[in-house]
Parts: C-alpha cells; sequence; structure tokens
C-alpha cells in the first residue's frame, strides 16, 4: 500500500547547529549528496544516485527497498522492477508527464503530492519542459510497504518518525532540532537511520520541502 499524505504546520522552532557534533552522538546519519552511490539506470537510458537501500550494498535486482535520485533528460520508457512499487517525487525542472499501461497518463510538477505506481507496469516519461530530477521510493511488493509525508516549510514544523525504517530527505536549506540537538541540513542532503518516534523540528527562512519516507516490513 502507499500512502501520501500532508501535514500542516506546528509551531516549534529549530536552530542550525554543530554537524559534527550529532555524528558523534547519536546513530542517525547525515548524508550529503556527495556521498550518495551513482550508477546508471537499470535500463541505461540515465544516471541515479542512490540515497539508501535495504539490505545495504543491495543490486538492483536484490533489494527490498530504495530510495533515490534521477537525473531525466529526455522522453522514454522507465526502467521495470519486477514485483516493486514505486512512489515519484518532482525535485527539480518543469514537470513530467507519466503514462502507466493501464492508467489515464498523469501530469507531476513540484506542486503535485508523491505519485504511486507499480515499477513492472510499462511505464513512458514525457518531460514538459527541459530536464527534471525526480525522487523515487521503491519496496518489494509482499516484503515491504512505504509511506510519504511530504512537509512545505514556510517557518516551523514539527512531525514525528513512525516506522520501522524511516529516512529524511530535504528539497531546500532548513534547520532541524533532533533529541536536543540543532543542525543544518543542505539541499538533495538525507537523514538515516532515524529511530522510530523521533520527533523532529525543523525551521527555514526560505520555503523548503521536506520528505518523511518510512518503509514497514509486511507480517505474514
Amino acid at each position: 500500500m502507499l500512502d501520501s499524505t500532508m501535514m500542516r504546520p506546528r509551531a516549534e522552532v529549530a536552530a542550525a547547529g554543530n554537524l559534527g557534533e550529532l555524528r558523534e552522538t547519536t546513530t542517525m546519519r547525515v548524508l550529503q549528496p556527495s556521498e550518495y552511490r551513482r550508477m546508471p539506470w537499470k535500463n541505461g537510458g540515465g544516471e541515479t544516485a542512490e540515497i539508501a537501500v535495504g539490505p545495504a550494498g543491495a543490486s538492483l535486482n536484490g533489494f527490498g527497498w530504495r530510495v533515490s535520485m534521477a537525473w531525466v533528460a529526455q522522453d522514454g520508457p522507465f526502467s521495470s522492477f519486477p514485483e516493486v512499487d514505486r512512489t515519484l517525487v518532482v525535485l527539480e525542472g518543469d514537470g513530467i508527464e507519466l503514462s502507466v499501461e493501464g492508467e489515464d497518463a498523469v501530469t507531476l510538477t513540484r506542486l503535485s503530492q508523491p505519485h504511486g505506481f507499480a515499477a513492472d507496469a510499462p511505464t513512458r516519461g514525457r518531460l514538459l519542459g527541459g530536464p527534471i530530477i525526480d525522487l523515487n521510493i521503491m519496496t518489494r511488493r509482499g516484503h515491504f510497504t512505504h509511506r510519504i509525508q511530504h512537509i512545505s516549510i514556510v517557518a516551523s514544523t514539527e512531525l514525528v518518525a513512525e516506522w520501522e525504517t524511516n529516512l529524511l530527505f530535504v528539497n531546500g536549506d532548513c534547520g532541524i532540532a533532533w533529541s536536543g540537538k540543532s543542525f543544518a541540513l543542505a539541499r538533495f542532503s538525507a537523514l538515516v537511520d532515524l529511530p522510530k518516534t523521533s520527533l523532529l523540528r525543523f525551521a527555514s527562512d526560505e520555503p523548503a520541502d521536506v520528505f518523511l519516507i518510512g518503509i514497514d516490513p509486511v507480517v505474514p
């Protein structure tokens, strides 16, 4: 099951602080875009940057779940991932028209909600203008499910990480407070290994989009 949920801001303040201190004193990890694992698309039609994958080091054919960014520079087919559910979010660019076999075509822009579809259904993308950058979340059907909370920060916001595996991705610069620590996140960076029930407080002087990604195992 795929679920995309918008949350309303609540008044909390998080000040930017010492990122190095956070790395040393928590199990949560901060990843910068330069640390992501870059590789060709499965079909060779573009480039992807893997943010996180489970199990660690899994191949494109062997993951249980995967979070990545992709650069889409031209119209064409999407890679097929058998028995995988996928959610796509446009991060930069004019947008894309997505045509999934058996469904009506949908237009996705930065203002659109995260869009879920079956990654094993034949899918084509048509760019609305120039190239785009998108965020992709994929889970192996029958083994894992995923959800996304998309929060547009205009002043201050808070949210709670509620799933077994939690990852935060930011599209914009913002300050975050967690477990008594305050620090700054730059655009396209991520927090991984967020403990379940973590309370996160955000603040930003400029508009920023935050995506909290939750992944749960399927219980037989």
